[in-house]
């Protein structure tokens, strides 16, 4: 499960618990961390929604950038390097490829699946063109 708004909104709560005694503080903060963490994600969302507009690779392709990467590191990793090794052993060169970090690569990875995921469930619906 993800940290969102709602457990920084809580983790915010119980500090304000131990530190602010009376009710009425107590509530007027409340107020002002959920405004400032709502603020937050509402600017969040509006640069995500301008990125994901523009038509260029290169503006709206971070995302595109990653699952690439991703995906040749993949392809390296589990098609080219033990094919490259298989046919190099085969005429008697030895040789060692370069191997990479597959823990870093898989998290990034299954990240950017889940947010797939989520784009899935919105065109399913209708929400995006």
């Amino acid at each position: 499960m993800g940290f969102g708004i709602g457990d920084a909104i809580s983790a915010g709560l119980k500090v304000l618990d131990k530190f602010i005694p009376d009710p009425a503080a107590k509530a007027k903060a409340e107020a002002e961390l959920r405004s400032s963490l709502m603020a937050w994600d509402m600017a969040q969302t509006e640069i995500n929604k301008a990125e994901a507009q523009h038509r260029s690779i290169f503006v709206a392709g971070w995302r595109p950038f990653i699952g690439w990467t991703c995906g040749v590191a993949f392809a390296y990793h589990f098609v080219v390097m033990p094919l490259t090794v298989f046919a190099m052993n085969a005429f008697g060169k030895f040789i060692d490829l370069p191997v990479f970090p597959m823990e870093t690569l898989l998290t990034v990875l299954m990240g950017l699946l889940g947010l797939g995921g989520l784009r899935s469930y919105e065109k399913m619906k209708g929400l995006t063109k």
